[in-house]
């Protein structure tokens, strides 16, 4: 028997590109192929991009350069570009680096075996189409390897906000919901490969409305609290938020469900009104304010994450300190913050740029605060008692790492507990990235 081909798939970007990778390997290991950590023994490069990050296209360009004297060497090796900067650039990511034998968009992905095939016949593959088929149920069942205790499952795909600095709508396309059943069949498929934490992704994930198993349409709320009744399905989590769909159920369902976990990450991008309204965000400062005291309410200890664009296309200094001011009042115990940069086709795109070097200052003011309220959560977690699933082994002997409810990183010494254990553990300090324990 000959040995299988080999595939290795550079992931770029959010989770559900993560999630998009791991259903690419599966394709591709229907039409013989295994994966490999590295691309020196490959048969076939994907690289999976995010169009997000500054100079992204420009960024997979030079990572493809890097694979010349690769394909020099192997004239058979394969190599694609897949994800959001494919479905972007389409033939020009052809036309630029000749080596790249396909190019496939992220709704396109199931058809990939077919693309190879047509590859190792020497014609070049593209396809960036928006196909009709729903891309999960073409792609072949996964197999019953164990897997790691903490799994990404997507529900939701696209979106319909359009935002004026984002790409997604472009990229993704509209907003798709899976039908419910779907997902709690995978779901349940997961868990009985040793899966216990599930993360439900979606570019606008709380918009979800998806068939019903009886008919109807289910809410997000709906959907999680299915999946409160799967057997050892032991944590709920959901990623990404938008304001405007926050609706009344899914917020008491965070209150009242008791696998749903008490973190949320809900973008808002700028506490300028102003700004708010040149982003096409459709909501204000105030509104997401008093939308977080909404959700403190129905669950106290809700650890909240942002998002935050500082620098967007005629922000001032006062409508800066809007945006830390709401900061302020929101207390985060995470976010992620950009430097605003121009995605070409955006309305963003024509407006006159804020100084490169005010925009600088003003992400390191915003980080600064966002770093010192971090820590100050942490800080609060000493000498609590919180729920830990071990998710690996530390780097020092007998060390044990995983996540708390709140996402928090959290390592133990000499922990006598086996990956995918859910433990009480007891806070004893904390260090800039993660807490450290002791079991209870």
């Amino acid at each position: 028997m000959a040995d299988p081909k080999k595939l290795f798939i550079k992931t770029y970007g959010c989770q559900m590109n993560v999630y998009d990778s791991e259903r690419m390997a599966e394709a591709m290991g229907g039409a013989g192929y295994v994966t490999t950590e590295t691309p020196d023994d490959a048969d076939m490069i994907l690289l999976n991009t995010c169009h997000i990050r500054e100079k992204a296209a420009e960024k997979v360009y030079s990572e493809l350069g890097r694979f010349k004297g690769l394909k020099a060497e192997k004239p058979d090796l394969k190599i694609g570009v897949a994800g959001c900067v494919a479905q972007a650039e389409g033939e020009e990511i052809m036309r630029r680096q000749p080596l790249v034998d396909l190019v496939v968009g992220p709704q396109a992905y199931h058809r990939l075996p077919e693309m190879e095939e047509k590859a190792r016949g020497g014609a070049k593959a593209l396809d960036t189409d928006f196909p009709e088929e729903d891309k999960f149920e073409k792609l072949k069942g996964r197999g019953k390897a164990k897997r790691a205790p903490a799994a990404f499952l997507t529900v939701q795909e696209g979106c319909d906000k359009f935002c004026a600095f984002c790409v997604v709508p472009y990229t993704r396309g509209a907003e798709v919901s899976r039908p419910a059943e779907r997902v709690l069949n995978e779901a349940r498929d997961l868990v009985e490969r040793g899966v216990r934490e599930i993360t439900l992704l979606g570019q606008n994930v709380n918009a979800y409305h998806g068939d019903g198993p009886k008919g109807g349409t289910w809410s997000l709320a709906d959907l999680i609290w299915e999946l409160d009744k799967v057997d050892g399905l032991e944590r709920i989590r959901f990623t990404t938020s938008h304001p405007n769909d926050m609706q009344d159920d899914l917020i008491a369902a965070h209150g009242e469900c008791s696998k749903l976990m008490p973190y949320l990450h809900l973008p808002v991008q700028s506490g300028s009104d102003k700004i708010l309204k040149r982003m096409n965000r459709s909501h204000t400062a105030e509104s997401y304010l008093r939308l977080i005291e909404r959700i403190r309410a129905a669950r106290p200890d809700i650890l909240i994450s942002g998002d935050f664009i500082v620098g967007f296309p005629e922000e001032t200094e006062e409508d800066f300190q809007d945006t830390m001011a709401l900061i302020e009042e929101v207390k985060y115990g995470q976010a992620f913050s950009f430097k605003y940069s121009t995605r070409p086709g955006t309305p963003a795109a024509e407006r006159p740029l804020v100084d490169d070097a005010e925009a600088s200052d003003r992400l390191y003011r915003l980080q600064a605060l966002i770093t010192q309220q971090q820590q100050e959560i942490q800080q609060s977690m000493v000498g609590r008692e919180v729920s830990v699933m071990f998710e690996r082994k530390g780097r020092l002997e007998g060390q044990m790492v995983g996540k708390s409810e709140y996402l928090h990183a959290v390592h133990v010494a000499n922990a006598d507990v086996n990956v995918g254990d859910i433990r009480a553990v007891r806070i004893v300090e904390s260090s800039a990235n993660s807490l450290g324990g002791v079991l209870v």
